[in-house]
């Protein structure tokens, strides 16, 4: 829908949350900050210190593309299966959203679609956190 750059309040409504999020592109360009902040937090750097970063990184953009109701489709492994036996604390994943949170600032997410993002991601905590 390139065409239709302007709108009113009602068809920004309309867009889904990918299409407001700024499409695969913007998302990218948040996931490189998310991973580069948590590369510099010392409170949870250390648990990806074997990871696969690049494959991390497009697992990363697929999963928040396709929650967010873009047309990629993640292919990774379930949340449960991926963290199990790490003993994810609730500390080390509030450390991870606030890691989030900062790269969606620097890119001046609106509030509204940052919430809506942090709403569909949220549910994942259960599967991830294995000390409260």
């Amino acid at each position: 829908m390139a065409g239709c750059a302007e709108g009113t309040g009602s068809s920004r409504a309309a867009k889904s949350l990918y299409d407001r999020l700024g499409g695969k592109e913007a998302i990218t360009a948040v996931v490189d900050q998310f991973v580069a902040n948590v590369a510099a937090d010392a409170r949870i750097n250390g648990r990806f210190a074997t990871t696969d970063i690049p494959k991390l990184k497009r697992h990363l953009v697929d999963q928040v593309c396709m929650a967010a109701g873009g047309p990629c489709i993640y292919t990774g492994r379930d949340m449960k299966t991926a963290h199990a036996g790490m003993k994810i604390t609730n500390a080390d994943f509030d450390a991870l959203v606030e890691d989030l949170v900062g790269a969606l600032d620097k890119f001046n997410v609106p509030k509204r679609e940052q919430q809506e993002l942090l709403a569909l991601l949220g549910p994942m905590k259960k599967d991830i956190v294995e000390v409260p």
